[in-house]
């Protein structure tokens, strides 16, 4: 009995960090391809022709990473895959604007001044909304919300693990609703109509068929979620313990009380000056932004893409330099906001303070790029594989294969579209697999194509935060051990998952429940559409 228990405490004292962890499923990754690979691990998928509007097989087998050609793309992929992750560029560019801001002491202010002075709860509320409607803007949330959420709320006096805990999980969880329809949208829709056509051939989609469900929901997602991070998150998180790295000496002892109390009034208004002229700069730029996505007017629609025909396109499209450069707007707004503050509060002195104080944020950012690489290397080769694809393609068929109606259908399709959402994180693709059944089986069934794609958003978005395939996890994961002071206990991908675990429970029961209400009530979903036909 002794003999046990002095293995298992050896067995607690040792964590692998989660580099270690990505290096392993790799590995795996590429002896799992091959032994699939052997016994031809395959799926099919319809995909929908738009020119005659007829349906294509598509056959997608398990590529075999360990053969000769499998192995020579690992190595030439390498790179160009961690160049092209997704969250490398946009990460490194909002830090610029986070290091700035926050060197000259414009975010420190900021907290002291204006949000400490908010009700904690709704602090959590705001930063799980503007989470929640960040995918209006691809990814921003990830790499924006999470680090920021971890400075408001470690400003405050509470565990940054929450505050990313909120951002990570509003994101990831209610990804895919909005305030307003995005680039989800835009990327959906075009095959939703295709779908919708096999059975009417006059089928029309419009894009914002799905408007006034993703704005009540985006409510009512983000006051379900605050109720998780403050009753459950928070009581088992506990307190954020921070390291010293030095003692304070007493110095009030030398300075005169009045004297004290008087460099006490000038800070003040440095700092009441400074936010002032930052705030007012801001305002400045975010009017500029805004008429810069004005069309037609003087030296307007700069970041529009005017080869669209439609404003929602030339905003959300394809090529939208809207899209494209909306993280460089929020580093360039960061920036200025930041300089603003620092030169009037008088708190930078010259250009080599700033970069200096740039200099700062990166200089923990070693791990987390490491992370990025070695992660994107793993996402790169289990896509290469055709895993995901192929168990996309299964679920698509388990619905086609079942003959449920009404509320079944419904839940069987969120279901499936969650299992398959845990292994192919890309809502295009996946829609491109799924539409060609989930739309005509919805529409046999008397329900609108527009609310078959709502419910394909509602699948897709219950289980995106419990996959490490997903960009976002990582930028989460690696945030996390940023702000780990035991280098002992590394947080792992299961500790990261095991964190927002209470959240996705009680979110996924409340997509469904919210869903199948708003079905059974026959609210419009949108202007003049409904969930039946």
């Amino acid at each position: 009995m002794k003999k046990k228990n002095k293995r298992n405490l050896r067995l607690k004292k040792f964590y692998f960090h989660p580099i270690t962890i990505f290096l392993v499923l790799i590995i795996v990754t590429v002896i799992a391809s091959a032994i699939l690979s052997f016994f031809q691990m395959q799926g099919s998928y319809s995909t929908i022709d738009a020119t005659n509007n007829t349906l294509d097989t598509t056959l997608v087998t398990v590529e075999n990473m360990l053969s000769f050609d499998g192995l020579k793309l690992i190595f030439s992929n390498a790179l160009r895959s961690f160049l092209s992750f997704a969250p490398l560029g946009m990460l490194l560019v909002t830090l610029i604007g986070i290091g700035i801001s926050k060197s000259t002491g414009f975010l420190d202010v900021l907290c002291k001044r204006v949000f400490n002075k908010v009700d904690k709860r709704i602090m959590t509320f705001i930063i799980i909304f503007l989470a929640i409607i960040s995918s209006l803007i691809n990814d921003i949330g990830y790499v924006l919300l999470i680090p920021l959420a971890a400075i408001i709320f470690q400003a405050n006096n509470r565990n940054p693990y929450v505050g990313m805990i909120a951002a990570f999980c509003g994101v990831s969880f209610g990804y895919g609703i909005s305030i307003f329809v995005g680039s989800m949208e835009v990327n959906l829709i075009p095959y939703t109509t295709m779908a919708a056509r096999l059975i009417d051939s006059n089928a029309h989609i419009s894009l914002t068929s799905n408007l006034f469900i993703i704005i009540g929901f985006s409510v009512i997602l983000a006051i379900i979620g605050t109720f998780i991070i403050e009753k459950i998150i928070i009581p088992r998180m506990g307190k954020y313990k921070e390291e010293s790295s030095f003692t304070k000496t007493e110095e009030m002892q030398a300075i005169d009380i009045e004297e004290a109390e008087q460099l006490k009034i000038e800070q003040e208004k440095k700092e009441k000056k400074g936010l002032r002229r930052a705030l007012i700069t801001g305002l400045i730029i975010v009017i500029l932004f805004i008429y810069m996505l004005i069309p037609n007017l003087p030296y307007s629609g700069l970041l529009l893409d005017m080869t669209e025909d439609t404003y929602l396109g030339q905003l959300f499209g394809a090529n939208s330099y809207f899209q494209d450069g909306f993280t460089y707007m929020i580093t360039l707004l960061l920036v200025a906001m930041g300089l603003a503050y620092g030169l009037s509060a008088k708190t930078v002195k010259n250009d080599k303070e700033i970069i200096a104080g740039c200099k700062e944020i990166y200089a923990s950012m070693g791990e987390m790029i490491l992370l990025l690489f070695v992660s994107s290397q793993f996402i790169s080769i289990f896509r290469q594989t055709n895993i995901g694809t192929v168990i996309s393609s299964w679920c698509a068929d388990a619905i086609n294969n079942i003959s449920f109606t009404g509320i079944p259908l419904i839940i069987f399709v969120i279901i499936m579209v969650a299992i398959a959402s845990l292994f192919l994180t890309s809502s295009t693709t996946k829609w491109e697999i799924f539409s060609p059944i989930v739309v005509p089986a919805f529409m046999q069934a008397n329900l609108s194509p527009q609310f078959a794609q709502f419910i394909f958003r509602v699948g897709d978005s219950i289980a995106a935060g419990l996959t490490p395939l997903l960009p976002g996890f990582i930028i989460y994961l690696g945030f996390l051990n940023m702000y780990n002071k035991d280098l002992k206990k590394p947080i792992s991908i299961h500790k990261g998952i095991s964190y927002v675990l209470p959240y996705f429970g009680i979110m996924a029961i409340s997509w469904i429940l919210l869903t199948i209400g708003w079905y059974l009530i026959g609210l419009p979903i949108g202007p003049n559409v409904y969930p039946t036909l």
